[in-house]
């Protein structure tokens, strides 16, 4: 069955070649031209992936992704001529996996999108998950009160009884890190294992994802505990 992908772009042209492209690769596209029928159309039937533009009108693109974030783990990837780099950590931020400036190939688009369904589908079967799984689950904090339990082959987090809803990514980042608990990671090792071999991203994605994980994971974000930062070489997991 063919994955849905939803292409929110309010340009025609551009939102037409996107499906046509997208559709040759074997997708299941649905269009949205404005920020509110993105929306919609997430709330009744949600896509398996999103192509999102950040330049949408009265809802941006920011919004969209920042609503769906509230409800929807699915891969999002921001499509956009804003290369500046604060609306990109911006995107990152609000919830995005990934972005592509424009002007793009198809095939870029659809190289990014089969990375992001190998990270969904590798989540808990990449070396550094097995190791992290050996029976099945990693005590990260037990430390507090709420323990933190990661079960990397079932893909869950959880922080005492709630289980904490990550994204592909933050789950894949987090396995990666628990895979080589007390060693330190640097950027492009991690971005090179996370986001895929051979990925031509850059280093802010893994600041903005260590961000986002550290919101959802640490009790105090401002003070990590668990991720901890080793400045001018990388980051690293700690087990307490």
């Amino acid at each position: 069955m063919a994955l849905r992908l939803l292409v929110v772009e309010d340009d025609d042209h551009i939102r037409t070649a996107l499906r046509w492209g997208l559709e040759d690769e074997g997708y299941d596209v649905a269009e949205a031209a404005d920020g509110e029928d993105a929306c919609r159309q997430v709330a009744a039937a949600a896509p398996d992936l999103m192509l999102v533009d950040l330049m949408l009108g009265a809802v941006d693109g920011f919004e969209v992704i920042r609503t769906v974030r509230r409800t929807h783990d699915l891969p999002i990837i921001v499509v956009s001529a804003r290369s500046d780099t604060h609306d990109i950590v911006a995107a990152l931020e609000a919830g995005a996996d990934d972005y592509v400036t424009k002007p793009y190939q198809v095939k870029e688009i659809t190289a990014r999108l089969r990375a992001l369904r190998r990270r969904a589908g590798a989540a808990a079967e990449t070396p550094a998950a097995s190791r992290a799984a050996e029976d099945d689950r990693m005590v990260l904090d037990a430390a507090s009160a709420e323990p933190l339990v990661l079960h990397a082959s079932a893909g869950t987090v959880h922080r005492g009884e709630r289980e904490l809803h990550l994204t592909v990514t933050e789950l894949r980042l987090l396995c990666e890190l628990a895979g080589t608990p007390g060693r330190v990671r640097s950027r492009p090792d991690l971005l090179q294992q996370v986001w895929d071999h051979g990925f031509f991203g850059d280093e802010r994605l893994v600041d903005v994802h260590i961000r986002r994980l550290r919101t959802k994971i640490e009790l105090d974000p401002a003070d990590p505990q668990v991720v901890v930062t080793v400045r001018g070489l990388g980051y690293r997991l700690d087990r307490r």
